[in-house]
């Protein structure tokens, strides 16, 4: 597995403190990127936090998931939360180590109260001490909230003080891509209130499942206020892959006004698919903590080939370039808008979305069903320059071995045998294995991505000479 070190520094550990007027939260903040370039330190909030408790409650959930691994547990794994100033909230995202579950505290409008919202992304630290001084909280007195160094810090304090070095697998940060496109087809298909929330979630399993391995998917169909399980995906259902893996919405049980969870459309034509995964969100009182599951505990994102069709086009490559200009730190990113501001349309605008999600420079919220913007502290060419079927693809084209045929494509592959490639109401369907187990449903094979490629390759020189054609 290609892995790299991630660095971060901060000037000082983060800390919880006690004074004359309160207590104040200090998040210390690492190298990361501001609308006016890359900055060592940015500084993102000063204020109060309306509901101390609970944030406390939701930081915690957030480091929680950073510090898991929900499968293998015995091998720890530890990456700081990283947090987004957009304006007119804050998000706090984490990853787990095993790369199946991401978190996001959004700590929205009603939950500050203070200076406004600065803009860009970095990592934040979340150390024991902090953790433990935040597990102590117990009252909503008045609680002042600063993301980045005070003012003295930036000119009185030269280095860091706190250098942490992690472990930063390629198919983590492709986890982390993927998780977000695979929830771009998530919606809504259940809300419950408090109390049928407090019950659901505390029936469910704190721990056992991934340490035992997979025991085959388990769904959950809504019912009147609440949720039922089922031992199939009827029309309706939402999938519950390793329901231990929600451990960390515990944290915030008792905050909660509601429960929403997403998910793809289950139909009467897909009833006989596999594990899906899904998003459950807690909702709390001016913010929202959302935790989204790989279809299995054993099964990170990074496999699921959301991103693959996007990567596989220089249109899009290019398309991203522009739309990337013109994000602006937006909390809400606006399809239409996009397509107006760059004269494209918005398939190749959503194209081009899907691209930049997989350099981690968009996120998406489910709950607004929209992509935000922020570009993650870490180098984002390394998910496509890493990402084994890709790399495959690219291969197979530039050896020749791609030949079109109307719907059909043949690719010889490395070991000489031919696989088929069959264009289906524009599905790429595969005779080689790997379409045969996943049908489709981990993303497009090699060959399927090397077909479409020299069908857009053919594509452009049709177009291009029907141009040069027309110039007398």
């Amino acid at each position: 597995m290609t892995r790299s070190v991630q660095a971060v520094a901060y000037r000082r550990p983060s800390v919880l403190e006690s004074a004359a007027d309160g207590r104040h939260l200090g998040l210390e903040t690492s190298r990361g990127a501001t609308p006016t370039g890359v900055e060592d330190h940015p500084r993102f909030f000063a204020g109060f936090l309306t509901s101390p408790q609970v944030a406390a409650a939701g930081l915690l959930a957030v480091a929680d998931v950073a510090a898991a691994r929900y499968y293998q547990p015995q091998l720890r794994a530890s990456l700081d939360p990283v947090v987004t100033g957009n304006g007119d909230r804050l998000r706090f995202e984490s990853f787990s180590g095993c790369g199946g579950v991401y978190a996001r505290l959004d700590v929205l409008g009603p939950g500050l109260d203070g200076d406004e919202v600065g803009h860009g992304t970095t990592n934040v630290d979340v150390n024991n001490p902090l953790r433990e001084a935040l597990s102590r909280i117990g009252t909503d007195d008045p609680l002042h909230l600063r993301v980045g160094p005070q003012e003295l810090t930036v000119t009185t304090l030269d280095g860091p003080v706190v250098e942490k070095k992690v472990p930063l697998p390629d198919r983590w940060l492709r986890g982390f891509a993927e998780a977000q496109v695979i929830a771009a087809g998530f919606d809504l298909r259940a809300e419950l209130p408090a109390d049928e929330a407090v019950r659901f979630l505390r029936s469910l399993p704190r721990s056992g499942g991934a340490r035992r391995g997979s025991g085959g998917p388990r769904w959950v169909v809504p019912v009147g206020g609440g949720l039922r399980p089922t031992t199939r995906p009827v029309p309706g259902a939402v999938c519950l892959p390793g329901p231990e893996r929600l451990a960390a919405l515990q944290r915030v049980l008792r905050h909660a006004t509601a429960l929403r969870v997403y998910g793809p459309a289950v139909t009467g034509a897909s009833t006989g698919a596999g594990a899906t995964a899904a998003a459950w969100e807690a909702v709390l009182p001016g913010m929202r903590l959302t935790l989204t599951l790989s279809p299995d505990a054993s099964r990170g994102f990074s496999g699921e080939g959301g991103v693959l069709d996007a990567l596989a086009t220089d249109e899009a490559a290019e398309d991203a370039e522009l739309i990337e200009v013109l994000l602006a730190w937006e909390p809400r990113v606006d399809v239409a808008d996009l397509a107006a501001g760059s004269g494209l349309t918005a398939e190749r605008v959503r194209a081009a979305l899907v691209r930049l999600g997989t350099s981690g420079r968009v996120g998406y919220d489910t709950a607004e069903a929209a992509y935000f913007h922020r570009e993650l502290p870490y180098d984002a060419e390394r998910v496509e320059r890493h990402n084994p079927r890709l790399r495959s693809a690219h291969a197979l084209v530039d050896a020749g071995a791609v030949v079109l045929d109307g719907p059909l494509g043949t690719v010889t592959a490395e070991d000489g045998h031919v696989h088929r490639v069959r264009d289906e109401a524009g599905v790429l369907s595969c005779s080689c294995v790997w379409w045969a187990k996943y049908r489709g449903g981990r993303g497009p094979c090699k060959h399927a991505l090397a077909v479409r490629m020299v069908r857009r390759g053919a594509a452009v020189e049709r177009g291009q000479a029907g141009i040069n054609g027309g110039v007398r």
